[in-house]
Formats: C-alpha cells, structure tokens, sequence
C-alpha cells in the first residue's frame, strides 16, 4: 500500500465515523433545539426566535404531564427489581450447572428481547386476555419484565463465567455457608454487573411504547402520552420539553451502566 493511501484511508474512516455520528444524534439535536422555540404550533426551521418558558409550563401548567410519568417511574422500578432477581437466578444457574439443553435454556432467555416488540405485545395481550386478567400496573410490568430480565441475564452471566470457582470452593472450604459464601464472594464479584444490568433494564423499561401499548389498557406511561401528544398536539414545545426530560433520564444509567461494564471486565482469579 502506497503512503498516500496510508495518508487516505484514516481520513475516509473518519469521516465515516462523524458521518456516523451526526446521522444517529442530529434528530436528538433537533429535539433539544425545538425545546426551546417560541413558535407553538409548527416546526419551523430555522425556529423564529428562542425561549425557556415550556419548560415552565410543563413543570407548572400541565398537570396531565405527572401520573404518566409516576406510573412509568413506578414500572421502570418494579420491572428492574423483578429483573435483577430473576435474571441472576437464571445467570447463577445457568452458569454453572451442565446438563442437555442447557444452550437451547439461555437462548430461550435471550429470545424475548430479539422479537419485535409487536410480537410480544400481541402475545402478551392475547395471553391476559384468554386468563382473564385485567389490564393494570402489573401487566404493564409483566411485559417489561420479558426484556429487563434478559438485559440483567446477559450482564450477570457473563460475569459468572469469568468468576473463578476457585474462591467459592476456598469459602466453602473455610466453612462459609451458601449465603455467607454469595454476601462476601460472589456478589461483590458480580456487582457492578448486576448494577450495569439494572441501569439499562430501568431506562429501556422508562421509554418502552410498543409492549406498552398492548399491556396498558387506558393508563398512559409517559412515552404513550408523549405520542398521543404527537397525534393531536396541545403544545408541541412541551412534548418535546418531556422527550429531553426522558433523554435525560435513559442517557445517565446508560452512561453509568457502560463505565461499570469497562470497569468490570478484569475481575480477580479466572474460571477454571
């Protein structure tokens, strides 16, 4: 390869990559700027001038804006809590057990969060209404349970593989139970991960629509509210004021969940 292609070749590559870049974050930018427009009904480009006051109506003068987002705030917890119990049971199982069908066992784990989400909304809803269930919180948290469990499998599996079997024989050899052997090794081996998983269980379960939709009923999370707002628009500038609220609220755990999966990656002792 001749230097001028040397010289090429990073400069394509990285204009692929702002390329790249501003293809997946230029809409968000339009979100944030649109935040701020003093025009109500339209989107007009470039915005005919800029202002903070839908940031004040939506904390001030929209009450319908409050119960969407308590009950997804509510949801998105007891998703993630369900997911982190269940999800490490399987990982812990999962990881250590050999028997027939053990890889066919994880991949039905890891199905749910491969389907389109119509699917398992579809699904979901056909399955309550044949037992009878009435729509409420907890179907809303059933169908978010089916991906947060699989996002904090994922996390704690992995990381049960890297964890030496080695430090929990030695425990138990220096006569720790089970739980003491879990409290004082295993977890805080597992830690970060389990913590990694929840954060991005919390934010995909915080801005999910799809499985939403058919689990709901008439109750209305915050996404729901926020595309019904973009079906028969009120104030355009306050929906878009929400959407940087839950950009917000989904882009720092995932920010944390990220550091603490590099962080984690080099654990003491290796599996045997």
């Amino acid at each position: 390869m001749s230097s001028d292609q040397n010289r090429t070749t990073p400069l394509v590559l990285r204009i692929s990559a702002i390329a790249g870049l501003l293809f997946l974050h230029l809409p968000l930018a339009l979100i944030f700027l649109y935040a701020f427009t003093t025009e109500e009904k339209s989107y007009q480009f470039p915005p005919p001038g800029y202002t903070t006051k839908w940031f004040w109506v939506a904390w001030s003068q929209r009450p319908d804006i409050w119960p969407p987002l308590y009950l997804s705030i509510e949801v998105a917890a007891i998703a993630t809590f369900l997911a982190l119990i269940f999800g490490t049971l399987a990982a812990a199982a999962l990881s250590r057990a050999k028997f027939f069908g053990r890889e066919t066992i994880s991949l039905l784990f890891v199905l749910p969060i491969a389907l389109p989400g119509i699917i398992t909304g579809i699904s979901l809803r056909s399955a309550f209404d044949i037992m009878g269930i009435d729509f409420s919180i907890w179907t809303i948290v059933l169908g978010h349970a089916t991906f947060c469990i699989v996002v904090v499998y994922n996390n704690a599996i992995a990381r049960f593989r890297r964890l030496s079997r080695n430090l929990v024989e030695a425990s138990m050899d220096l006569g720790a139970n089970g739980f003491q052997t879990f409290r004082h090794v295993v977890l805080p081996q597992i830690g970060t991960a389990l913590l990694a998983g929840g954060m991005l269980a919390f934010a995909l379960s915080f801005d999910e629509v799809i499985v939403t939709t058919f689990t709901a009923g008439q109750q209305s999370t915050l996404p729901i509210w926020m595309l019904s707002e973009l079906i028969r628009p009120r104030q355009r500038p306050v929906t878009n004021v929400v959407a940087v609220f839950v950009v917000m609220v989904t882009l720092v755990p995932i920010l944390v969940a990220y550091y603490l999966t590099r962080e984690g990656e080099h654990i003491g002792g290796s599996s045997k």
